[in-house]
């Protein structure tokens, strides 16, 4: 983009920014709601992950230094998963699948970037990764809300390990959530990774 198409851009954009910006969130928490308002009221075990999981659990600490994100993360058990999307369904979401994996979108014209994404309880994400997902009952209830284990979430970053999982890592260890004791809980390549940002948290 040009510098020229870029001040076009703000001129026409600039009085929407913020009410887009603060509206994604809100978004993003009312899918949140609405999801596991549907998933406790039909009795479906489920637990949050991913970066909400990571927020939730920072804003324990430092509700400062949450960080924002876009979709909905969450584990479900495989047998569970049609009473899962039944649920989901009647409040408005639309059962599809990206990349082999289970999404849920908000609505028959919703980005699969912002819907729910689901992981299996139980299951490797990838065959190359060296523990499985946890278990639904893995969870600890904030909010009312079931927010997966603690040492579960780092497991599952560490296991990923992209670079926004690099930085949720980060976040936790930046609020004291993970201790340099930490790193002996995990396997030996999980441990190393791990290690690896304690020892070196600027990078």
């Amino acid at each position: 983009m040009t510098p020229e198409q870029l001040n076009e851009l703000v001129r026409e954009q600039g009085p929407f920014v913020f009410d887009r910006m603060f509206g994604a969130v809100e978004k993003v928490r009312e899918r949140l709601e609405r999801a596991c308002r549907a998933l406790e009221e039909s009795q479906v075990p489920y637990a949050v992950i991913g970066g909400l999981a990571v927020a939730a659990w920072v804003a324990t600490i430092d509700d400062g230094a949450v960080r924002n994100t876009r979709d909905v993360d969450l584990l479900l058990r495989e047998e569970d998963l049609s009473r899962a999307a039944d649920a989901l369904l009647r409040v408005g979401f639309h059962r599809d699948a990206v990349m082999g994996i289970t999404v849920f979108l908000d609505g028959p014209d919703g980005k699969p970037s912002q819907g729910i994404h689901v992981l299996l309880a139980g299951r490797k994400v990838r065959e190359s990764y060296a523990t499985p997902a946890p278990d639904t009952n893995d969870i600890m209830l904030i909010n009312g809300k079931r927010i997966v284990d603690l040492s579960e979430l780092v497991g599952m970053k560490l296991n990923s390990y992209r670079r926004k999982d690099q930085t949720h890592l980060l976040d936790l260890i930046g609020v004291g959530l993970i201790s340099k004791s930490w790193p002996a809980r995990f396997p030996p390549l999980l441990a190393e990774r791990l290690q690896a940002l304690l020892d070196d948290p600027e990078g």
